[in-house]
C-alpha cells in the first residue's frame, strides 16, 4: 500500500512540476504514473550501478556528479516513456532537483501519519 501511495505522490509531483516548468511535457496523469514507475525502477536498479562506476569523479566533485547521474536517468526516462518529454539537459537537471525536493517533502508528510 505504501508503494502505491509513493508512486501516486511521485506522479502528482511529476505532473505539478511539468505544469510549472516549460521544458517538461507530460500528456496526462496516466503518463505521469508511468514516468514515476520508470524513474523508480531506474533509480532503484540502474543508479547504484552508475554511482559505483563513477565513484572517483563523484568523490572529486564532492557528490555533485550525482546530479548528472539523476539528469541522465531523467533523459533516459524521456526516451522510454512516450508522452513524456524533456527539452534538454539543463531542464532535465532542474526537473531532477525539483522532483527530489518535492518527493522529499511529500514522503516526509506521508511518514508522519
Amino acid at each position: 500500500m505504501k508503494f502505491i501511495l509513493r508512486m501516486l505522490l511521485s506522479a502528482a509531483a511529476v505532473l505539478l512540476i511539468a505544469n510549472f516548468l516549460s521544458g517538461v511535457h507530460v500528456e496526462n496523469y496516466t503518463v505521469a504514473i508511468l514516468v514515476a514507475l520508470v524513474l523508480g525502477f531506474l533509480f532503484a536498479f540502474l543508479k547504484p550501478i552508475l554511482v559505483i562506476l563513477t565513484l572517483p569523479i563523484t568523490v572529486i566533485t564532492l557528490g555533485f556528479f550525482l546530479l548528472v547521474i539523476n539528469t541522465l536517468l531523467i533523459l533516459l526516462a524521456d526516451k522510454v516513456v512516450s508522452g513524456f518529454s524533456v527539452d534538454g539537459f539543463w531542464i532535465a537537471m532542474l526537473f531532477s532537483i525539483l522532483l527530489s525536493i518535492a518527493q522529499s517533502l511529500l514522503f516526509s508528510l506521508m511518514d508522519e501519519k
